[in-house]
């Protein structure tokens, strides 16, 4: 159960992400705030791990994300969404999300391109619109929430 409101979590995240080329702070500061007080009135994650796992879920999204974050690879909004499914999670989910993320991310540069031959004309023009108007940077959540998923159902 705790899963499927993660993935729904995500799933707004990657909507924003997607259409705005941005995640709010309430959605990401906001769950981390509600992971952190579920984290110190129960003594476990949302999904049931020890705190110790959820701090060592932490460090390793800073140990990952932050130089990409100082190199310009990622953005902010990245890190505080990786921050707080961190606090909500354990470790093991944190770097199954990572590893499905970099998975799918290999899978969409290979065939993207097929894809997009199979797609319907008008939501062609709709994504190539839609690409044009929010500039360079490609939204990273949809990876994070696949990368996710391919963990829930790989540890559940």
């Amino acid at each position: 159960m705790q899963s499927i409101v993660l993935l729904m979590w995500l799933a707004w995240c990657t909507e924003q992400d997607i259409r705005k080329r941005q995640i709010t702070d309430s959605l990401t500061l906001g769950v981390a705030t509600c992971a952190l007080v579920w984290l110190f009135a129960t003594g476990r994650t949302w999904i049931g791990a020890d705190a110790s796992d959820a701090g060592w879920a932490l460090a390793i999204v800073m140990l990952l994300t932050l130089p990409g974050y100082m190199l310009g690879r990622f953005a902010a909004d990245d890190v505080k969404l990786l921050g707080a499914l961190a606090l909500a999670t354990s470790h093991q989910y944190v770097l199954g999300t990572f590893i499905g993320a970099g998975v799918a991310v290999v899978f969409w540069l290979l065939g993207r391109k097929r894809l997009w031959t199979l797609l319907n004309p008008k939501l062609k023009k709709r994504l190539q619109q839609m690409t044009e108007d929010l500039g360079d940077r490609q939204p990273f959540a949809p990876y994070l929430l696949v990368g996710f998923l391919l963990t829930a159902v790989w540890i559940d």
